[in-house]
């Protein structure tokens, strides 16, 4: 059984925060897969199905971001999981937008909800980094990730969660090559088969030279 994380702010004021978009990824998988209703537990809201041939809890944990891993342990110790077994989808600053990544273990690069996480089951555990860009400076962090995505943003961050949603099931199964292949799909599709490539320009015959020779070096030619 694997476990999958959303991570975000619990509340319809944080709801399309770009700090959110780990709740928006966990509750597009749901809905697209026939998982079960949500329910509370864990300090947050869980449900459950199927990816593939595995069986998948998703969790949102309802403690705001800075304590995610109160839940997050409390879950996994309940289901006698490994920290292996999790995957946290998060939003990551030092993506583009659009840019989705996946990493094993490592440091949380200050993020508060990873930093949480660590605290309690330990860093080693999947992440789903999906880009929202930076704001360009540091200070300006805070109130760029608890600001809503804007309407320019929406075209590009519905392509992002209709992506992971079709690559679930290999993420579920390990494949996270498969699952990236499937969110690049999304936001990049490949040229349709029916596309018509313009044809390459015709080189020009080259001319033949001139011949100059008198009727005599012809002759004389032809025997030599």
């Amino acid at each position: 059984m694997k476990l999958f994380v959303g991570l975000g702010n619990p509340g319809a004021k944080y709801s399309q925060n770009r700090h959110n978009i780990g709740f928006m990824a966990v509750d597009r998988i749901a809905e697209d897969h026939g998982f079960a209703p949500w329910k509370s537990k864990f300090q947050g809201l869980i449900t459950e199905g199927r990816l593939g041939h595995e069986k998948v809890m998703m969790l949102k944990p309802a403690t705001f971001m800075n304590l995610s891993g109160q839940s997050v342990g409390e879950a996994m110790r309940f289901y006698k999981l490994d920290s292996t077994d999790i995957t946290v989808f998060h939003d990551e600053i030092d993506l583009a937008p659009a840019k989705t990544k996946c990493k094993s273990g490592g440091g949380h690069a200050g993020h508060n909800g990873l930093r949480s996480i660590h605290q309690h089951i330990g860093p080693h555990y999947d992440r789903v980094r999906l880009g929202v860009g930076h704001p360009g400076h540091k200070d300006k962090v805070p109130s760029y990730v608890l600001n809503d995505f804007a309407k320019a943003e929406q075209d590009w961050l519905d392509d992002v969660l209709r992506g992971v949603s079709d690559g679930a099931p290999y993420l579920a199964e390990g494949d996270s090559a498969k699952f990236l292949n499937a969110v690049a799909l999304r936001v990049a599709p490949a040229r349709s088969s029916t596309s018509k490539l313009k044809p390459a320009p015709k080189a020009e015959a080259t001319p033949e030279p001139e011949d100059t020779r008198n009727p005599l070096q012809k002759l004389m030619d032809r025997f030599n």
